[in-house]
């Protein structure tokens, strides 16, 4: 019935499950409803999210509902909020359609100019090298997800080095994950020995390459870059995707330095996969945008339980508000 707050069958069980028996632990959570304890505590974590739990001060071990007239109340205000926000979107997003359509319809050519679609990998390659053979100035470039084949490395550095020699300026943002490829390491070390420039990061928001500040090139999908790209030469949106490179750069630690940890011992890692399951990814969802594996994720989160002294997830995420992590 709470489904359109956001709240899971297992959870609002739970939830109602509480309300009833408010002194009741886990164990007798799990005793009542004949399910395993992981499973309860799963339900408490998704209900501490939406704020509709929270720990009893007097026993760590036990939780407190939220009055429903409180709690449930905010989460239908908030999917009235956001329910008004996606009409309002969608609105203005069938005025741009229209817009668009209206302007192609009437001067195809001029909206050539502007965007093109890019269909299948092999012609984004193909473009890309194209684009790096004539760059004049600057290429700067997101590189998300898993590391790059060796052959791909290899393939690319004539052109580097027919850039780089006509003074055009390299930079790179790949994730942190990626200083422990062998080959990718090998490949920078070669790319900034001949001026290149690599910084890294925990995660990047999509694949993206802009050409001397005129065109910049995006995936049509960013979970599926095999599908092909776009190429856009809006001024604004190249502005605009410059900026946000600008934005991740500076925040960047250079590759030659090692990656430090901030005052609370968390590496920028850690900090951002704390930040990914406190706005509810799953693991697999966290695996991807970190460029990790789905082992590394869950050995992550078992660090930071350790670290945190927490006895479950849904405890840690207590502890890491408390503390202000998150």
């Amino acid at each position: 019935m709470l489904e359109a707050l956001g709240l899971a069958p297992t959870a609002e069980t739970i939830y109602r499950t509480v309300l009833e028996h408010p002194d009741w632990g886990v164990a007798e959570l799990a005793a009542q409803l004949g399910w395993p304890e992981l499973k309860v505590r799963a339900a408490l974590d998704e209900l501490a999210d939406l704020y509709l739990v929270r720990r009893r001060a007097d026993n760590p071990n036990l939780v407190s509902p939220v009055d429903p007239r409180l709690a449930l109340g905010s989460l239908l205000s908030r999917s009235e909020a956001e329910l008004k926000r996606r009409t309002r979107q969608i609105e203005a997003t069938r005025t741009a359609v229209a817009t668009l359509a209206a302007q192609y319809s009437t001067d195809q050519a001029a909206f050539a100019e502007v965007i093109e679609r890019i269909e299948g990998l092999d012609n984004v390659r193909r473009r890309l090298e194209d684009l790096a053979e004539h760059a004049q100035h600057e290429c700067l470039s997101f590189a998300p997800g898993g590391a790059q084949e060796p052959d791909t490395l290899e393939a690319s550095k004539p052109l580097n080095t027919r850039a780089l020699n006509r003074g055009v300026v390299i930079r790179t943002l790949y994730q942190d994950s990626f200083r422990n490829d062998a080959n990718t390491v090998r490949y920078v070390r070669w790319l900034t020995s001949l001026g290149g420039q690599a910084r890294t990061v925990a995660s990047l928001p999509l694949q993206m390459v802009v050409v001397d500040r005129e065109t910049v090139l995006l995936p049509l999908n960013p979970d599926d870059s095999r599908r092909g790209a776009i190429e856009v030469r809006s001024i604004s949106a190249v502005t605009a995707m410059v900026a946000l490179f600008e934005q991740v750069w500076s925040v960047g630690t250079d590759w030659g330095d090692a990656p430090v940890r901030d005052s609370r011992g968390l590496s920028a890692q850690e900090q951002e996969l704390l930040r990914l399951l406190a706005n509810g990814d799953t693991d697999e969802l966290a695996s991807r945008k970190l460029g990790v594996s789905l082992r590394t994720v869950r050995r992550m989160a078992s660090d930071l339980m350790a670290h945190l002294k927490a006895r479950s997830r849904f405890d840690a995420g207590v502890r890491a508000a408390k503390r202000g992590w998150v």
